[in-house]
C-alpha cells in the first residue's frame, strides 16, 4: 500500500554520511497525521484514506470541518489530504500517522508548490535574452513580434508571452531518505526541491523507484 504524509519543509542543510563526506539534504516535519476519514469501494467507489496536518483553532474553522473532525474523533486540523490506496484501508479513523511508516535509505516522491513569483515578463520567465542594451535601441527586454498581421490575426495558444509565473505544483521524484529524527519528527532528504521554507508537502513512497545514487 502506498505510503503518504503531509509535512512541512523547514530548510536545507547538509550532514556527514558514512564515507565522512558532506551530503546536501532538505529537513522536513513530517506528522504526526490524524487520519480524519476512510473510504473503501464498496461505499464510495474507490480506496482512500484522508489525513490533516497542523493543528488549528476551532473558531478559525468553517462548522461543517469541526463536525467533520468531531466524527473522526480528532482535533481540529489546519489541512485535510487525501491519499489513493490500492487496497482497501487498514487505517481507522482517529488513528495517528507518524514519520515511523518511513524508513532510512527508502525513495520517496515530494508534491508541494513552487515559489510564487508575481508578474514576470519574458526575460525571467521564459529565459528569453532581450534586444540590444546600447542606447536608442528601443528593444530591450520585450518578447518581441507574438501574432501576425491580417491572416490567422491572433495569438497561437502556447505562446511564450509575459505572465504570471511560480506557484504551480511540482512533483520531485526518487529522493532518498537519508536520516529519520522519530522523536522530532523530522525526515532528512537527500538535495532539494522547488518551494518556499515553511510551506505543506505531500510525501509518498517513490512510484517510479529506480536505484538510489550514492
Amino acid at each position: 500500500m502506498n505510503i503518504a504524509l503531509i509535512g512541512k519543509k523547514i530548510g536545507m542543510t547538509q550532514v556527514f554520511d558514512s564515507d565522512n563526506s558532506f551530503v546536501p539534504v532538505t529537513l522536513v516535519e513530517v506528522g504526526p497525521c490524524p487520519v480524519t476519514q476512510v473510504k473503501t469501494e464498496s461505499t464510495d467507489g474507490y480506496n482512500a484514506i484522508q489525513i490533516g496536518f497542523r493543528e488549528q483553532k476551532a473558531q478559525r474553522l468553517s462548522k461543517p470541518k469541526i463536525g467533520h473532525m468531531k466524527k473522526a474523533g480528532v482535533d481540529p486540523v489546519r489541512e485535510l489530504k487525501e491519499v489513493r490506496t490500492s487496497e482497501v484501508p487498514t487505517q481507522k479513523a482517529g488513528d495517528l500517522l507518524t514519520v515511523e511508516l518511513f524508513e532510512e535509505g527508502q525513495l520517496v516522491d515530494v508534491i508541494g508548490m513552487t515559489k510564487g513569483r508575481g508578474f514576470q515578463g519574458v526575460m525571467k520567465r521564459h529565459g528569453f535574452s532581450g534586444g540590444p542594451a546600447s542606447h536608442g535601441s528601443m528593444f530591450h527586454r520585450r518578447g518581441g513580434s507574438y501574432g501576425q498581421c491580417q491572416w490567422p490575426g491572433e495569438v497561437h495558444k502556447g505562446r511564450k508571452m509575459p505572465g504570471r509565473m511560480g506557484h504551480t505544483r511540482r512533483t520531485v521524484q526518487n529522493l532518498k531518505v537519508v536520516k529519520i529524527l522519530k522523536d522530532k519528527n523530522l525526515v532528512l532528504l537527500k538535495g532539494s526541491f522547488p518551494g518556499a521554507n515553511g510551506m505543506s508537502v505531500l510525501i509518498r513512497s517513490a512510484k517510479k523507484a529506480k536505484a538510489p545514487s550514492s
